[in-house]
């Protein structure tokens, strides 16, 4: 990923922190995901795409993902 050096607005204005305490490790890392879901298509509206260009982006990267999982590494 490409980092600008004067970006933190965006990044106030686009990444949701998710509490630490009070949650297992399970529900904390789905947490993560979920709000990083949430912001990644706020991102993706706020630049014009449309619903149904959002969902087929996301499906397509995650699916890309679990795709290349390796557990051995």
């Amino acid at each position: 990923m490409d980092k600008k050096p004067d970006d933190s607005f965006e990044h106030d204005l686009f990444v949701t922190e998710f509490p630490k305490q009070g949650y297992g490790i399970v529900d904390y890392l789905q947490g993560r995901v979920h709000f990083a879901l949430l912001d990644q298509m706020k991102l993706m509206t706020t630049s014009g795409m449309t619903h149904t260009e959002i969902k087929k982006t996301i499906i397509a990267n995650v699916t890309e993902i679990i795709e290349n999982f390796d557990p051995k590494k």
